[in-house]
């Protein structure tokens, strides 16, 4: 009787991390090889598996590395640029949320052990839907039932210690503002010959809102909108990529990033591109045309950087580096962040 009692207890107190699903990054993971134990070089947070919501984060400290995640609560790890870091999850559970995965890193002035994060950050790395899949299947994001993200530390990054944040957004309640985050913050040192200068930085909070389209997603329609990503553009080794959906098979990296040659950006969200035989293959670009003789000159833009073209309903309106018209044909342009506005 005792041991059926003991044995009840224990499926009693397991139960919350099945039914609801919910998991944390607690393992380090370098070069496929388990690193220490759970939270040895991974700050330890104080709401176990339980995510964070958007109203208690979105503007606090606590977006940084969790609740309760402090300095001086891990051992850092020495890692070399080009290794592979990966984030896995306790207890050998999987992401069984939709939504999409990032990493972050931010340059401590020192010792990484005693930086609290409220410097610079950059992102390295994000995963988003995967070939050409809608946002209402949940098996069409690229981290689904994956029971880790991992990413390339960039060549050039410069060397030094680092705060490095994974990051996962579950949006099964963001339409009710209510985003799940799960995010952990490893400490690493990394060497290597650096030269790269990394960009966008932004603040931690600061980096999201919660209107952001990629924060307050509606999934639980026939036909959602593209999913556009929340935070800055990734870091690539001295260039940024694109905004918008990716469609690598895990997590794209910078240096899978780097090496696609550029694709003219469109005012429109394209759908991620069918998978190809090689996961982290770069999308196709196409040939260039025969040389055509010179247009006449385009009439200068009326005022507002509008000259008679409209942007399709969900489309982009305007943002940094954003040149293309800002008057839409259907909604209005609603800001979303520095970097992008949508035409809602």
């Amino acid at each position: 009787m005792k041991t059926t009692t003991a044995l009840s207890s224990l499926l009693f107190a397991a139960a919350p991390l099945v039914t609801e699903a919910h998991y944390i990054f607690s393992q380090l993971i370098v070069n496929g090889t388990p690193q220490g134990k759970d939270y040895t070089y991974i700050r330890k947070n104080s709401n176990s598996y339980q995510p964070s919501f958007t109203n208690e984060v979105i503007n606090s400290p606590d977006l940084r590395c969790n609740k309760g995640a402090k300095a001086g609560s891990a051992q850092t790890y020495t890692v070399k640029a080009g290794d592979k870091v990966g984030f896995k999850l306790w207890f050998n559970e999987n992401i069984e949320h939709p939504g999409p995965g990032f990493v972050y890193m931010s340059k401590a002035p020192g010792s990484v052990n005693s930086y609290e994060g409220d410097g610079d950050w950059f992102k390295v790395a994000e995963s988003g839907l995967c070939g050409g899949g809608k946002a209402n299947t949940d098996a069409a994001w690229c981290t689904w039932q994956k029971d880790r993200i991992e990413y390339t530390i960039p060549k050039t990054i410069p060397p030094g210690e680092y705060l490095v944040r994974v990051e996962h957004i579950a949006i099964h309640e963001s339409h009710v503002g209510k985003a799940q985050f799960y995010m952990e913050c490893a400490q690493l040192k990394v060497e290597g010959p650096g030269g790269g200068v990394p960009g966008p930085l932004v603040k931690i909070p600061g980096m999201y809102k919660a209107a952001d389209p990629g924060i307050a997603y509606n999934k639980w329609t026939p036909n959602p909108a593209p999913y556009i990503m929340p935070g800055p553009a990734v870091w690539t080794d001295g260039a940024t990529s694109t905004k918008g959906e990716l469609g690598a098979a895990d997590v794209a990296t910078a240096e899978d990033l780097s090496a696609c040659p550029a694709v003219a950006p469109s005012a429109e969200p394209e759908p991620a591109p069918a998978p190809a035989a090689d996961e982290n293959a770069c999308p196709a670009v196409a040939e260039p045309a025969a040389p055509a003789a010179p247009a006449a000159p385009a009439p200068a833009p009326a005022a507002g950087g509008d000259s008679g073209a409209k942007v399709a309903l969900y489309g982009q309106c305007g943002g940094q580096g954003y040149s293309g018209p800002t008057a839409c044909a259907q909604g209005t342009c609603k800001f979303s962040n520095d970097w992008y506005s949508q035409c809602v």
